[in-house]
């Protein structure tokens, strides 16, 4: 504080200007340190996902292992089921005089497929590109993964 009125008002008046208007740079460096964090926190949680994905692939037992191909048959059957299944499964049931069958809904086959054959299409990728994915290396110090292609 100073003993000079002039300065004393000045701070006085500056105080208040600043508790009233806050300094954007202030508030954007909070939005940008809590956006950083919630990054941060994303991508420590698939990390961890990916990690519990790849020790669920080596497991030995189908129930374990399985699950991944088994979602892909029960999407591919019931898109297969809902685009022409219906159809033709309602057409040979109306030749035998019984009511058509009831239409399904793709909406959760296509979502599941969708996203099987985005992750199958990611795996080609490496493949094409030669990446040897028996040596992709986990640096826990910088948070990064890295792939070591294979020539």
């Amino acid at each position: 504080m100073s003993l000079d009125p002039f300065t004393a008002g000045f701070d006085l008046v500056k105080t208040s200007l600043d508790k009233i208007f806050p300094d954007a740079n202030t508030e954007l460096q909070g939005k940008l340190a809590k956006a950083a964090s919630l990054i941060s926190n994303d991508y420590n949680l698939q990390l961890a996902q990916i990690t519990a994905n790849t020790e669920e692939a080596k497991h030995s037992s189908l129930l374990v292992a399985g699950a991944r191909p088994a979602a892909m048959w029960v999407g591919v059957i019931a898109l297969a089921y809902g685009s022409f299944g219906t159809s033709l499964l309602s057409w040979i049931a109306v030749c035998f005089g019984l009511p058509p069958l009831p239409p399904l809904s793709n909406d959760m086959a296509t979502t599941v497929l969708t996203a099987l054959l985005g992750i199958g299409g990611m795996r080609s990728f490496d493949k094409v590109r030669g990446t040897d994915t028996k040596k992709i290396v986990t640096s826990t110090s910088t948070s990064t993964s890295t792939s070591k292609g294979v020539k």
